[in-house]
């Protein structure tokens, strides 16, 4: 990522405290299947969810701060093939597909960014170098925009008109932090 060095060490920040805790809720919260009609219990796609997100998140950090110094390669596997999973899940289970649908677009977006960032002349950090496709770009940029306005919408209010607050509201403020997370990583491009 190109840009104020201060504004990549945020953008680090933020999007590795969302990852680390989409990462403790995986690690902290019973499996369903261990915990039948718990009110506890972690059905499935959640656990999927907040693995996918806690991959993403610390992902982004890692992007953020590191930049082109990671090889393609390495891009391509941490978020290609997720990127490939999700959207193959999103097909085939009708469970989920939309939000199946989003963690794939999110690991294409970061697979996209990973490699225009290493195959930039400069490794990407110079602002006079434009990475990736302009029409790609601002199409992810579309729809990361969008999708920060959603969940914040939704993070702000129930249906019933009030406040979200809780254990709920923070997987939903994590969601938005990475929405935003990417958006300003793709408008650095």
């Amino acid at each position: 990522m190109h840009g104020p060095t201060l504004v990549s060490w945020l953008l680090a920040l933020l999007t590795a405290t969302a990852g680390a805790y989409c990462l403790s809720r995986l690690r902290h919260a019973p499996c369903a299947a261990t915990a039948p009609g718990s009110r506890l219990a972690h059905p499935p796609l959640a656990r999927e969810s907040d693995a996918a997100e806690a991959l993403m998140g610390l992902g982004m950090a890692a992007m953020a701060v590191t930049g082109a110094t990671v090889p393609a390669a390495v891009w391509a596997c941490l978020f290609g093939l997720p990127a490939t999973v999700f959207l193959v899940a999103a097909l085939h289970a009708p469970a989920g597909r939309a939000h199946r649908l989003h963690h794939a677009v999110g690991a294409l977006a970061m697979t996209y960014m990973g490699l225009a960032m290493t195959a930039s002349p400069g490794g990407g950090h110079h602002h006079a170098t434009a990475l990736g496709t302009p029409l790609l770009t601002g199409t992810l940029l579309l729809y990361f925009g969008g999708y920060s306005l959603w969940a914040g919408a939704r993070l702000l209010r129930t249906p019933a008109g009030t406040l979200v607050l809780g254990t709920t509201g923070l997987p939903r403020a994590c969601r938005l932090a990475m929405g935003i997370g990417m958006f300003a990583m793709l408008l650095t491009m």
